[in-house]
């Protein structure tokens, strides 16, 4: 049986945000083509007829972007159509969006909740930490039009998640931010370290995410997380409970901590296809659905020796009391494109984190093992 995750762009980098720190728009603007546009239907089903061929057991098809609610409601509702002629081996379907909500309204809401979609919002903290770094196109503040449409999803019973970017304004708001999420009801959060852009020195810009503000941001969320947990109000947080699944001998559902690169397919609005959305650059073109194999995608994916790379551990790893924990970290924090991959850039916040917060993730643990279910 096979189990296939494809993440789909469908409006490219397209986005009707300008945050101050997105990634991709740094990575598209590397290539030699930066934005692929819209996806047709054309290409739409040739993705998603090849993805179900290939899968006997569960599939999910998740859209991001740029932003992709950007495609059009109508656009997602043909590829839940396509989906549903397609399955020849009537395999489990789940989608997800990530979506920075500025387009959601009630059709949106309606649509994704007869179609059980998992929806993550982007959402930063509280007004002024949100609004620090994710504006609009005219450079204003989104804030409010995210918690409004975080509203309207609640009121349709989507299921969400929050996902939030640490960044330095972060990293020293942590018990601010906790305590906003807690209040707004919001238990299930992830969090993606800052990326600088490709090329440059890390560290150089405002919201860029050093490894002492890492730090920071760990072990201040930790404590918060910690607190609630032995109070028996433990909220979801997709780091430290992926640390629980670590101590139960579990594979995390986190890409980063699993020691080596997955096998993603994440496909540009043309149909090209790269290993990762942190490495959607030309020299990592896997190839395009509209004319190639999976077979294909995963022969070009060996000779680029992608996979095989981030399973080489730093020397520093190999003698580091906690590696069975960090297992080095994402790749993309290892790699400095000059050659190779070396030692995670985060490697001091990681190691400072483990001795500070390991006996008290041992007890919770403990605890979740003593009768409480594991996340």
């Amino acid at each position: 049986m096979r189990t296939m995750s494809v993440l789909l762009k469908p409006a490219s980098g397209l986005c009707n945000m300008r945050c101050r720190y997105c990634f991709y728009a740094d990575e598209a603007a590397k290539r030699e083509t930066a934005d692929f546009g819209m996806m047709s239907i054309a290409t739409l089903r040739a993705v998603l007829t090849r993805a179900l061929a290939e899968t006997t057991h569960a599939i999910t098809i998740a859209f991001q972007g740029g932003e992709p609610t950007l495609a059009g409601l109508p656009f997602f509702e043909q590829a839940v159509d396509i989906c549903q002629e397609a399955n020849i081996h009537r395999c489990a379907v789940s989608f997800a969006l990530q979506t920075n909500g500025l387009a959601i309204d009630e059709a949106w809401c309606a649509f994704l909740a007869k179609h059980h979609f998992l929806v993550g919002v982007s959402l930063d903290g509280p007004k002024d930490l949100h609004d620090a770094n994710r504006v609009d196109v005219a450079g204003r503040g989104t804030y409010s039009r995210v918690m409004h449409a975080l509203q309207l999803l609640r009121s349709y019973g989507v299921d969400t998640n929050i996902l939030s970017v640490v960044t330095a304004q972060a990293a020293r708001s942590v018990r601010k931010s906790y305590a906003f999420f807690a209040r707004s009801g919001f238990d299930y959060q992830q969090y993606i370290p800052c990326l600088d852009p490709l090329g440059e020195t890390r560290g150089q810009h405002p919201w860029s995410l050093t490894p002492e503000h890492f730090e920071l941001y760990l072990k201040t969320a930790f404590d918060c997380w910690y607190q609630d947990a032995i109070r028996g109000q433990k909220r979801y947080h997709r780091y430290f409970d992926n640390l629980l699944l670590l101590l139960a001998g579990r594979v995390p559902e986190a890409c980063g901590m699993m020691g080596v690169c997955g096998m993603q397919y994440v496909v540009e609005a043309d149909g090209s296809v790269y290993p990762c959305d942190f490495y959607m650059l030309d020299a990592y073109r896997l190839g395009n659905l509209n004319t190639d194999s999976f077979a294909q995608l995963d022969e070009k994916r060996k000779a680029l020796g992608f996979i095989e790379q981030s399973a080489v551990p730093d020397e520093a790893c190999k003698t580091c009391r906690w590696a069975f924990l960090c297992r080095g970290g994402c790749r993309r924090d290892r790699d400095d494109f000059s050659g190779g991959l070396v030692r995670n850039y985060y490697c001091s916040a990681y190691k400072h984190f483990f001795d500070y917060a390991w006996p008290r993730l041992q007890r919770v643990y403990a605890m979740m093992q003593g009768g409480m279910p594991l996340p």
